[in-house]
């Protein structure tokens, strides 16, 4: 008989044999069920609010909730409009604040990874970042309150939407900045040595071959950026405060402009039935929007360098 002909057959008294009686795998149950516990108690607010606005505001969407104006508070009205010029104004503001966020985003990402050297400069940059993402919203809002809406710098306009959209391109440049510094890193350096032993300059280099590589994260973190600047309340507040018309014209980029989150925010304390159910569909409406961008964001990030490594 050879020793290839020998089978093992595991008793009860073996290690290999799964024990339940024994103290390590009875803390090991213990701690999965522990484990599993927190989990749910982690998800159970993000399913809780979902739930929640779903119901509240999901029997308030109608057509005509995303074309009328919001009617202003008051007992005379039986319905409180729509609001089709807070959608609009969403767009527009966190337009205005990605146009200035991810062009300067992408170029400080760009000299974090291809041009610094690891010095004191480039070490101050990456602190200054991680210090303006933890900066609260609200704080965004106060500066650019106190530099342009009170000086009228802007063609002398105080509240506008301008205003408001460089209070959000503060709070997306962080993301947009580490998000590409960390994208660009992932590009493998034998595609920069390639390109320049070919006589490619390293501005052709960084614009023909690391940033066309790091597409798709960068693209990740432009969306979560704008994710997070659409939802945002307190800088809009101190900027492009709130209208009740339509931001349809150029001038009004100069004017104070309607919002989602702003809508949220004002009509949820009125004491009026149907300025809190307009609430509840505005926040509907902004919630899927987020979700969108989320999970598309998600969609993203299974096709980039780091995922298919």
């Amino acid at each position: 008989m050879t020793k290839s002909s020998i089978q093992y057959k595991p008793t009860t008294k073996s290690k290999l044999y799964f024990d339940a009686k024994l103290t390590r795998n009875i803390l090991e149950i213990a701690y999965t069920l522990i484990a599993g516990i927190f989990s749910l108690l982690a998800i159970l607010p993000l399913v809780s609010v979902l739930t929640y606005v779903l119901i509240k505001g999901g029997s308030q969407i109608n057509f005509s909730l995303f074309t009328q104006l919001p009617e202003p508070p008051g007992d005379d009205f039986l319905s409180a409009g729509g609001i089709g010029n807070a959608i609009i104004g969403t767009f527009i503001v966190t337009s205005i604040g990605a146009l200035i966020s991810i062009p300067i985003g992408i170029g400080g990402g760009v000299f974090l990874a291809e041009y610094s050297k690891g010095g004191n400069f480039s070490k101050f940059i990456r602190f200054g970042t991680n210090v303006l993402s933890g900066v609260p919203s609200i704080i965004a809002g106060v500066v650019v309150y106190s530099i342009i809406v009170t000086t009228g710098i802007l063609f002398g306009a105080s509240f506008s939407a301008i205003a408001g959209g460089i209070a959000l391109s503060i709070l997306m440049l962080p993301t947009v900045i580490k998000t590409t510094d960390e994208g660009l890193k992932l590009v493998s350096n034998e595609l920069r040595k390639g390109a320049m032993a070919i006589g490619a300059s390293r501005f052709v280099t960084i614009t023909r071959i690391t940033l066309p590589s790091a597409f798709t994260p960068i693209a990740t973190g432009i969306l979560l950026a704008i994710a997070r600047a659409a939802g945002e309340t307190a800088p809009l507040i101190f900027t492009g405060l709130f209208s009740f018309y339509w931001s349809n014209t150029p001038t009004s980029l100069l004017e104070p402009i309607a919002s989602l989150s702003v809508l949220i925010y004002n009509f949820a304390l009125e004491p009026y039935e149907a300025q809190n159910q307009l609430a509840w569909a505005a926040s509907f409406v902004l919630l899927t929007t987020l979700l969108i961008l989320n999970i598309l964001a998600r969609y993203l990030r299974r096709y980039s360098i780091l995922e298919k490594r």
